[in-house]
């Protein structure tokens, strides 16, 4: 009973504390126009320490708050959130967060993810676009040159997430690192 209840309440706490960096930096992100995301250290953090579940978890309530306190777009790319800690747990479980190199892969194969997801919320819902300047600047080009929507869109996204998730992972990826030896053995043990 101690293994599940510290599990249930270490997990309890972690998720909250994931949502709150998620939410602190894309609304950093946001207020200071910058053109990326910032919005799943958290989400990458808490998959690295409990698994993609909790991660995922984490990246959908983020998206749930923030739909429902900021901006309503949020709501769609819960979606995406899920996926980035599914992701994220499953190559932390794979040991791709070992070193600096595999983290960098890591981050990577969650841009793809990501921008995998994001593509067809981005069709349905925003014509294609991203909202984001880099990306849509791109966006905006390949459709001037008759490169088809989806195809554009898809490189609207990617040009983004790549920066995004491969600086999201190095930040989770730092975090991880700094955190007490003591900490990362719990939830080691209760997995």
């Amino acid at each position: 009973m101690a293994k599940s209840s510290r599990l249930t309440t270490m997990i309890i706490v972690l998720i909250p504390v994931a949502v709150g960096i998620n939410y602190a930096g894309k609304f950093f992100a946001e207020a200071l126009k910058l053109p990326l995301w910032l919005d799943s250290v958290g989400t990458v953090l808490a998959a690295m320490l409990a698994g993609p579940i909790v991660g995922g978890i984490s990246g959908a309530i983020n998206n749930i708050i923030y739909g429902l306190t900021v901006g309503p777009v949020s709501f769609v790319y819960a979606l995406t959130s899920i996926g980035i800690g599914v992701a994220a747990g499953l190559l932390y479980k794979a040991k791709m967060f070992e070193n600096a190199f595999r983290a960098l892969i890591s981050g990577l194969i969650i841009a793809i993810v990501a921008t995998v997801i994001s593509v067809p919320i981005n069709v349905i819902f925003w014509e294609g676009q991203t909202g984001n300047v880099w990306g849509d600047a791109l966006f905006a080009f390949l459709r001037s040159k008759n490169v088809g929507i989806w195809l554009a869109s898809f490189f609207d996204e990617l040009v983004v997430d790549l920066v995004d998730k491969v600086l999201t992972v190095f930040i989770a990826y730092g975090i991880f690192k700094a955190l007490p030896k003591s900490l990362m053995y719990s939830f080691r043990q209760e997995q």
